[in-house]
C-alpha cells in the first residue's frame, strides 16, 4: 500500500485571509513594526513580480500560473491590512510608548 502524502493546497481566497489574519496581527502588536515591514516587504514583492511578469513575457517558463497570483496577493495584503487597520483606529499611527 502507498503512503499518501500530505497534499494541500489553499484557495487564493484561504492565502488572503491567513496573510490578512497575520499582517492585522503584526498591525496590533506593533505598529512601527507593521508600518517599516508593510513598506518594505511589499515594495520588494512587488519588484519581484514584476520581474517575474516582464522575464515571462520574454520567455515562458514552466512557473504555473497561481505564482503570479499569489505574489499579486501578497502586494495588495499588506496595504489592506493598513487600510483596515487605520479605519479601525481613525487614521492614527503612534510610534511611542
Amino acid at each position: 500500500m502507498k503512503r499518501q502524502l500530505l497534499s494541500f493546497r489553499p484557495s487564493l481566497l484561504e492565502i488572503f485571509l491567513l496573510e490578512l489574519a497575520v499582517w492585522l496581527a503584526l498591525w496590533l502588536i506593533n505598529d512601527y513594526v507593521a508600518t517599516l515591514l508593510t513598506l518594505i516587504l511589499t515594495a520588494i514583492v512587488f519588484a519581484v513580480l514584476v520581474i517575474a511578469v516582464i522575464s515571462e513575457a520574454i520567455d515562458r517558463s514552466k512557473v504555473p500560473r497561481q505564482y503570479f497570483w499569489i505574489m499579486g496577493i501578497s502586494v495588495i495584503t499588506p496595504i489592506v491590512a493598513t487600510i483596515i487597520y487605520l479605519l479601525i483606529f481613525g487614521g492614527k499611527i503612534e510610534f511611542g510608548n
